[in-house]
């Protein structure tokens, strides 16, 4: 039986009031929260975070045989992205890693990619949605990522949601675009693309239910996603399917995420769902594609590693709407008076990928010291060439002493610093992320994420930081990397 293995999904810390944005630009009050990509993230480093999510299960990233990341917001163009995020993951140099981007509809291209492939695969959704100041696709729009691995049992890991079916229909429609370079999408008027969409995906979703023997009352989660709100509405409204069995659309909380928001919403299904039940996952862009799930018994011991819901409920306070604007790049501050920082290198950040993308210590193996970065001798035996790799970027540590920093270069001052010691050995100097002064004191449990510490003459640094462990957090300690 093939289908899907694991799953996980990334919902940043931040968030942006509706009400904030009302009360600067005088425009008409929205309701609710978006979530908001921290000034340190991208597509990259989100969709880093949701593979971490899917992986944690005990060996599940040897199995792993191709990586597609799909965003309609890449860090780079020519440039692949995937292999970043392969990097991070430690995958095998044989897995093939490559980019589903430009549109929101890459999002649909990767799952059904990843569920017909004939070796395990990783589908990562993730986009960072932003619009004009005032604009609806400001207010309607949110951050976020989502990760799915399909495979089957012949893989070696277990099916906790069957494929029971699948169908896309396409269709060439101006209905909403972006030309490349310009930062905010252009929309043609709703009324004409809404019946559209609503027939379109009637056609995919009659076609998937006659591929599985099923009828529309057997679907008791019922999905919608796409960037067109009233066609998502009408769709839910009008498919036929119980009342009850309609999921909420998440966007009052984390707004819409575009190509990952199917993703997410999936994600928060599969947190919640109950085995033996059918999922229809409905995704409108370009055209409709739906995707029929039946979730097992597996699915109980092998949830995502952070609930959707629970990544929510840990959102930050809002952030002022004059932060979020500089994060974004809409509103340029002052940069601090010091020397504009240097990008990083191509053939040092090459010969030490291993620690700079994967976080990978090294270890004694005569005196058993951890060594944070890596090095060939020992600092306690002196031992030359006599360590092990240790991957790092599930070890929390505790915060020995930090440095507030008003001085350095940061699209966010001040820059929190602090020194780590980590559990079982190692101490290593890093930033603090996804805090405030107040989060920075000694004791202060924390774990790491990785994130963009700098972009600089057009190159991106990758690198991993520490962020506070909250209450309610799950430890993602994957065996295979202890």
């Amino acid at each position: 039986m093939a289908g899907l293995i694991a799953y996980g999904a990334y919902v940043p810390y931040h968030r942006l009031a509706r009400t904030d944005v009302a009360a600067v630009l005088g425009t008409k009050a929205g309701k609710g929260t978006r979530a908001v990509a921290g000034y340190d993230e991208d597509t990259t480093s989100m969709a880093v975070e949701a593979a971490r999510g899917a992986l944690a299960l005990n060996g599940l990233r040897a199995r792993i045989g191709q990586l597609f990341l799909a965003t309609a917001a890449p860090a780079y163009l020519d440039k692949t992205n995937a292999t970043a995020v392969h990097a991070a993951l430690g995958l095998d140099e044989h897995v093939l890693a490559a980019d589903m981007a430009g549109s929101v509809r890459s999002g649909l291209g990767a799952l059904v990619t990843a569920a017909r492939s004939p070796v395990p695969t990783l589908a990562v959704l993730s986009d960072l949605r932003t619009g004009l100041p005032g604009s609806a696709d400001e207010a309607a729009g949110g951050d976020g990522a989502a990760a799915f691995a399909f495979g089957g049992h012949r893989n070696g890991a277990p099916v906790i949601a069957e494929l029971l079916a699948h169908d896309t229909v396409s269709d060439e429609i101006l209905e909403r675009w972006r030309l490349p370079g310009s930062p905010n999408s252009r929309v043609w008027e709703e009324r004409f693309a809404e019946e559209i969409y609503v027939t379109l995906a009637g056609k995919a979703l009659g076609a998937a239910l006659d591929q599985a023997g099923l009828d529309i009352g057997a679907i008791d989660h019922f999905v919608v996603s796409g960037l067109h709100a009233r066609a998502c509405a009408t769709v839910r409204r009008t498919a036929g399917v119980r009342p009850e069995a309609v999921t909420p659309d998440l966007t009052g909380a984390i707004g819409n995420a575009g190509t990952a928001q199917p993703g997410l919403l999936l994600a928060d299904v599969l947190d919640r769902a109950r085995p033996g039940e059918t999922i229809a996952l409905v995704i409108l862009g370009d055209g409709a594609g739906v995707l029929l799930l039946r979730t097992t018994e597996a699915l109980t011991t092998h949830r995502g590693a952070r609930p959707v819901a629970a990544q929510i409920a840990a959102g930050s306070a809002p952030v002022p709407y004059a932060t979020y604007l500089s994060w974004r790049g809409l509103l340029d501050r002052e940069p601090p008076r010091r020397p504009d920082p240097e990008p990083p290198y191509a053939p040092p950040a090459h010969r030490r990928g291993g620690w700079k993308y994967g976080f990978v210590a090294s270890r004694c193996e005569k005196c058993g010291t951890r060594h944070l970065p890596p090095d060939r001798v020992c600092v306690s035996c002196r031992s030359v060439d006599a360590m092990t790799d240790e991957p790092m970027e599930h070890v929390r540590g505790t915060v020995a002493t930090f440095t507030v920093d008003r001085l350095a270069h940061t699209p966010s001052p001040p820059m929190l610093v602090v020194v780590v010691d980590y559990d079982g050995g190692g101490r290593f100097r890093c930033q603090l992320t996804d805090a405030t002064e107040a989060d920075a004191v000694i004791g202060a449990r924390v774990e790491m994420t990785f994130r963009r510490t700098v972009t600089a003459s057009g190159v991106h640094n990758y690198f991993w930081k520490a962020r506070p462990v909250r209450t309610g957090d799950t430890d993602q300690t994957e065996e295979t990397h202890g």
